[in-house]
């Protein structure tokens, strides 16, 4: 499952993020259920954001999904200071429910299955949904509690969830083991569509109001989850101070040198990049300043080097400038590479591509990983 390298996106404290408003974002759910093409979409928020700074699976599984989009409006606050053209917020919980409420004549009924949630939440949505002919169906659900990811996903569970017909998997299992489960089992799963969206399926079922609208719009959904849920107060709290260590850290950093070292047409035009052949491997150089003028000159390099056999080397030694776009498409190469059996590893020495990647929470690029993520599940089993 190769990224898509045409995908508009950018990188926002380590996350990528697609240029996609909500009614683009739903488009594609629709889409890729109609046409059974593969969808695993994120949709992180300021948690996912702080979290996984020291969480490099988390990380991985938001760079390996086919779509992201910011659930949460501190994230465009974030991107809107760095420069980022960010469309607005798209909540999962939103895009629920238009897929919902969509009038049944438009389509036939997206089936649905949850995967996860408190025993009986699950089945007081699937009772809700079903009540009423709408755009969604329930075609099932399963509450696997506390065990392990192994026994989560065991034969029979992906077995039954696969018999069910279910075109749109909703995993709600906490959201670490939630994005773990998926990256384990999205190549079992018949679903075209698959995502983590742990707060919907106790919206639905009523178990938890959603904040008012007003409260969305504002950025204060926050506070309304801790009225209703005063337990998450604390995780807030941290969440926050994480959050604006962040953005004084990385993003103003960031849209400070936007300002003062963007590069101007002449080094843009002299950019270069090339795919070589490396001893058993590949190495990827690309030279000069890139950013979003000319950026699209790099999608077909990317795209052929996601699919190069053998060890791959994404020289940037000769890159002295990269913007969030750029860096977001290397980023989702190099998350690529680390599904594969042969290694990847990404040199820079140029110190404002190095500010750069700093800003973006890029860093991890330039860290070696002891194994792939492949490696990884295989020693879980």
């Amino acid at each position: 499952m190769k990224p898509d390298f045409r995908r508009k996106v950018h990188c926002v404290l380590g996350l990528p993020f697609d240029l996609l408003d909500e009614t683009q974002a739903i488009e594609r759910v629709r889409e890729s259920v109609r046409d059974g093409r593969p969808c695993f979409f994120s949709t992180p928020n300021v948690s996912f954001a702080t979290a996984l700074q020291r969480d490099a699976a988390l990380r991985d599984s938001v760079l390996r999904s086919d779509m992201s989009v910011p659930d949460g409006m501190p994230l465009i606050w974030a991107a809107k200071l760095m420069g980022v053209p960010a469309r607005g917020r798209v909540a999962g919980s939103s895009m629920f429910e238009h897929l919902w409420h969509r009038p049944v004549s438009d389509a036939e009924p997206v089936k649905v299955f949850f995967f996860g949630g408190a025993d009986g939440v699950a089945a007081r949505a699937s009772e809700r949904i079903n009540a009423e002919v709408k755009g969604v169906r329930c075609v099932g659900f399963e509450s696997p509690g506390f065990g392990s990811l192994e026994a989560m996903s065991s034969d029979d569970t992906i077995g039954r969830i696969n018999a069910s017909g279910a075109e749109f998997v909703i995993v709600s299992i906490g959201v670490a083991k939630g994005q773990a489960w998926i990256e384990r089992n999205r190549t079992r799963l018949s679903a075209p569509v698959i995502s983590y969206l742990g707060a919907v399926v106790n919206f639905v079922a009523g178990a938890v109001r959603r904040a008012p609208k007003t409260f969305q719009r504002l950025g204060l959904e926050w506070l309304w989850r801790i009225k209703e849920e005063p337990t998450l107060w604390q995780r807030y709290a941290n969440d926050g101070r994480s959050y604006l260590g962040l953005l004084f850290t990385r993003v103003i950093p960031y849209r400070w040198a936007t300002f003062c070292h963007a590069p101007g047409d002449e080094q843009l035009s002299a950019a270069k990049a090339r795919l070589l052949v490396d001893g058993q491997g590949h190495r990827l150089r690309i030279d000069g300043a890139w950013d979003h003028r000319n950026v699209d000159m790099l999608r077909p390099l990317l795209d052929e080097a996601a699919s190069a056999t053998g060890h791959l080397h994404i020289d940037l030694d000769a890159c002295d400038w990269a913007d969030s776009e750029t860096i977001a498409l290397l980023a989702l190469l190099w998350a690529h590479r680390q599904t594969l059996a042969w290694s990847c590893r990404v040199s820079a020495v140029k110190p404002r591509l190095l500010r750069m990647l700093h800003c973006c929470c890029a860093d991890y690029l330039l860290n070696p990983a002891p194994h792939s993520s492949a490696q990884s599940l295989a020693l879980e089993k």
